[in-house]
């Protein structure tokens, strides 16, 4: 069951991630719009499409973003312009997509010349995460998080890497962030040299461009 809040995220950790010059925005996941309203906010002219599958967060979207269409991205992609967006976002949309490199390779035809990318995608390898597996045996899903039940596929630093690659992409950023402010990875980040400092992040921030 999804939480109140599930929608309605900001994620203000992930404007940075947006390219200045990005006026012409396609949200996909973009939940009740709060992310892709504060776009609008920040960017003077700046036109927002928003794609969300869950009909009630879609209907509230749209009281913020010039358009919103209502259903999945496979079924909205074909109602876009080729080449008409400056930057396609994607928060936490690809661990929920059963074959995410061919809706990388679908998403290609939408991004005008010179445009990206933006995505933020759980990392499976957390700490809290590995720690229940490998000490506790437990993998619970829950409804939010990394192991979110709605997830289909989890990422490492690693596979998202050959991800973007195999959907056509140069990944130009692929930073972690939401870092855990827990004193026992502090612990055992220092006991292990920051070997494993990646596992510090709840999540990863990637920026990627069509290879041409």
């Amino acid at each position: 069951m999804m939480t109140e809040s599930y929608f309605t995220h900001a994620r203000p950790e992930m404007r940075p991630f947006v390219p200045d010059s990005a006026r012409r925005i396609l949200d996909i996941g973009c939940g009740e719009g709060a992310f892709a309203a504060s776009l609008k906010r920040e960017r003077e002219g700046a036109s927002v499409t928003g794609v969300e599958i869950d009909p009630e967060a879609a209907e509230a979207a749209r009281a913020h973003l010039d358009l919103v269409l209502t259903g999945d991205a496979a079924s909205a992609l074909p109602q876009l312009q080729a080449k008409s967006f400056d930057v396609i976002v994607l928060n936490d949309v690809l661990e929920h997509v059963t074959d995410p490199e061919s809706l990388l390779r679908d998403l290609r035809g939408l991004v005008a010349e010179g445009g990206c990318l933006v995505a933020s995608i759980p990392n499976v390898r957390e700490f809290f995460t590995v720690k229940d597996l490998v000490l506790h045996g437990r993998w619970e899903y829950q409804d939010e998080g990394i192991l979110d039940r709605t997830h289909v596929r989890f990422f490492t630093r690693s596979s998202l890497s050959g991800l973007f690659e195999r959907g056509g992409y140069e990944l130009e950023t692929l930073r972690g962030i939401n870092r855990t402010g827990s004193s026992k990875f502090k612990v055992f980040n220092a006991v292990t040299l920051g070997r494993f400092d990646e596992m510090g992040y709840l999540q990863f921030a990637c920026v990627a461009r069509p290879i041409s």
